[in-house]
């Protein structure tokens, strides 16, 4: 049989490509190896254009090693043909592999150097997508406007304004700036690159506009918060879309004016044809949960149902973090297992970790993360932040040491988090081990802030280092010009007041070049109320009672220092000023954890079920520490009563109650863990160290001023609180 003619071969290799590109839009791929059978059988396998159209089936259809394979036996390659294989790997993700394909190219061509562009730009690798960028130019290779918008997008995904800007140079040089979607690039990177200014002139400058040119210049000023300019715009379009929506709607959510987000998306709803997409709805579920409205959140849910909407991943973590926000956390939860915990992101995740703390109960959320498939340095760190704010710190040091043997490499927030463990458990020894680490993993602790300066001037305050405190506030100032906010005051007067340096706190609030708050007055009662002070404590009083009249604190603090002195017809008179204005003094709470459920306790509680086995605990321990030598401090009890009156309301304050209740409910050797709204007294402070003794358990007390880590006999605070 004779070859057949060059017509008839052309008619034959064009009938293969249509079969081809049919096969191709019905994702066949068991057609399209039938179709490469008939062409080798028909001889026409040599042919370079039929057999670039069979790589690019095999590619688009995820038969990629058939494809490569494909290309290696082709006696004759163009770069189309190796174009192809390139830019399928690179879409893939597997961009090692298209690099080395790239080498391999004889003549590489704009395709080519865009084509591992976009491969680098879906990675996340911006970085490398802007160097392989940078070559293609030294290599003198046509930039199309392809190759532009890519790399643009590079820019805004870094936000490289510096580098978009020479990138905007280049697309004037060679005048590629009159295509729509470059000039809308350059408008989205100087948007996202925080210059508004630049992205106005390039949208007034537009001779030609689309949907997206719009759509971008709203979005940019919904970011930047300019949203009557936003408004402005999105009046003017002649046709919207729901892109159009989103800018606005999410620029509100975003900006934290979610009422303003819910009010548009109604309007939308009501004067729109439009149907609400995932960003739509992602959106709007995080304005729910931001404002709390755990009912809208529902409706919207039932609609996402109703509608039969394919819920896609962000939609999925928006209910999760909505429901984890708004006290559903078991809804949320159940979301979770429906959909696989495999889908959840860092996002879902942080907020229905947050919603089981809020509840008091880790363990859920140490399932859901030794569930996640990405265990990204974010997670690790929720997790640790997690265990942290529940006072799990043993758990939380644990966890960090288990991330640098086989998890991610802690950034500075990990670190940040794990150092303030060792901090709240005194423990200097563990401090200085996450430091070498730090160090080891090349983790790099910034210039200091004025944050970095309120922790130090605190760090300073809680262990009475006056000189330290006084030297790094003149270093804040003076060396790294930092202006002290009333954050930093605060931290210096309640330094000099906890001293007993009270004229020096006193001349510091008066110096001030900003007006005192009840913080700063506020710190200086206390202060004057430990130091019996009564004369500035009067004055520290009237300030902070003119800022603030209905301020119990106040009231109480200086009723409570005329108690201490004796000064019973004084303390006598506040108290009866605070009720003449209807000023109700907080009540002290303490609670204990005990097996998920919370029990919480008063002063003189009698309400609990199990109070007769409470108060005899308690008695058994007063006796006991007595003999190791604690003796009571009944100058705590603000109050003009017998001295065994006194003993006996000290011996049955919350927290004694709920350390007793916490010893006859849990195991020997346990730790207990006790939270108090208020400070806790001198008296308790000193009965919980013998209570630690003579029990040989570890008590953790949460109050409002710290963390007290009790242990044999002593506290983590060094009695300095």
């Amino acid at each position: 049989m004779g070859s057949p003619s060059s017509s008839s071969t052309l008619f034959t290799s064009d009938f293969y490509v249509y079969q081809l590109q049919a096969s191709l839009k019905s994702r066949d791929p068991f057609a399209g190896k039938l179709i490469h059978a008939r062409i080798i059988k028909s001889g026409l396998h040599m042919g370079v254009f039929l057999m670039n159209n069979l790589i690019n089936f095999y590619a688009k259809t995820g038969s990629l090693s058939d494809a490569h394979h494909l290309l290696e036996e082709m006696p004759v390659r163009t770069t189309l043909s190796w174009n192809t294989i390139l830019s399928a790997y690179a879409k893939q993700g597997r961009i090692d592999v298209a690099h080395r394909i790239f080498d391999e190219i004889p003549e590489r061509d704009s395709v080519s150097w865009t084509a591992m562009i976009v491969g680098y730009n879906q990675m996340g690798r911006f970085d490398n997508a802007i160097r392989m960028f940078v070559r293609m130019i030294s290599d003198k290779v046509l930039i199309t406007q392809f190759t532009v918008t890519n790399i643009l997008a590079s820019c805004a995904a870094i936000e490289g304004l510096n580098i978009g800007k020479k990138v905007h140079s280049f697309v004037v040089k060679h005048g590629l700036s009159s295509y729509v979607c470059v000039a809308n690039s350059l408008l989205n990177m100087y948007a996202k690159s925080g210059d508004q200014k630049t992205a106005l002139v390039v949208f007034q400058r537009m001779r030609s506009k689309d949907i997206s040119t719009w759509n971008s210049m709203i979005s940019s000023h919904m970011q930047s918060g300019r949203f009557d300019l936003a408004l402005s715009l999105f009046k003017e379009m002649a046709e919207r879309n729901i892109v159009s929506w989103n800018a606005i709607i999410a620029g509100y959510n975003q900006r934290g004016f979610d009422m303003e987000a819910l009010a548009f998306f109604s309007n939308m709803l009501k004067d729109s044809p439009l149907k609400p997409d995932k960003f739509t709805l992602a959106s709007i579920l995080s304005a729910c949960a931001n404002l709390g409205n755990l009912e809208l959140g529902k409706q919207i849910h039932a609609q996402i149902i109703r509608n039969n909407f394919e819920l896609s991943v962000a939609v999925e973590n928006a209910l999760i973090s909505m429901y984890a926000k708004c006290c559903g956390v078991e809804i949320a939860k159940k979301i979770l297992e429906q959909s696989g915990t495999s889908s959840v992101n860092v996002i879902g995740f942080t907020a229905l970790l947050d919603g089981y703390i809020k509840l008091g109960n880790v363990k859920p959320a140490r399932h859901i993360f030794d569930s996640l498939v990405d265990q990204d340095v974010v997670a690790w760190t929720a997790m640790i932040v997690g265990y942290t704010q529940n006072s799990l710190n043993n758990e939380a040091l644990e966890l960090f040491r288990l991330m640098t043997r086989e998890g991610p490499k802690p950034n500075n927030y990990t670190f940040a988090a794990i150092l303030s463990v060792s901090s709240i458990l005194a423990s200097l020894d563990h401090g200085k081990q996450i430091h070498a680490n730090a160090i080891r993993l090349g983790s790099v602790f910034c210039f200091p802030d004025h944050i970095t300066y309120i922790g130090v001037l605190s760090a300073c305050t809680h262990v009475g280092l006056v000189e330290q405190g006084r030297s790094y506030y003149n270093l804040m100032k003076n060396e790294h010009k930092i202006e002290p906010t009333l954050s930093h005051y605060a931290c210096l007067i309640d330094l000099f007041g906890r001293a007993g340096l009270l004229q020096e706190a006193f001349q510091f609030i008066e110096s001030m070049p900003i007006e005192p708050d009840v913080i700063a007055w506020g710190s200086l009662l206390s202060s004057c109320k430990v130091h019996k002070n009564v004369e500035l404590a009067k004055v520290a009083a009237e300030r902070l009672l003119f800022i603030e009249p209905e301020n119990s604190g106040a009231y109480s603090a200086l009723a409570n220092l005329y108690s201490a002195c004796g000064k019973w017809e004084d303390a006598a008179r506040i108290r009866k000023s605070m009720k003449d204005r209807g000023v109700k003094k907080e009540q002290g709470f303490s609670w204990v954890q005990i097996r998920n459920t919370v029990h919480v306790f008063g002063a003189e509680d009698g309400s609990h079920p199990q109070k007769d086995a409470i108060y005899r605990m308690i008695e058994k321990i007063w006796k006991e520490i007595k003999k190791l030598g604690f003796i009571p401090d009944t100058q705590s009890v603000l109050h003009d009563l017998e001295e065994e009156v006194k003993e006996q309301i000290l011996r049955h304050h919350s927290e004694k109650l709920a350390i007793a209740f916490g010893l006859i409910s849990t195991p020997e050797n346990t730790t207990l863990r006790i939270m108090k709204n208020l400070r806790v007294c001198n008296d308790c402070h000193t009965a919980i160290k013998f209570i630690s003794k003579l029990v040989g358990r570890e008590i953790i007390v949460r109050d409002a001023t710290r963390f007290h880590h009790f242990n044999n006999g002593s506290c983590s605070c060094r009695d300095y609180w």
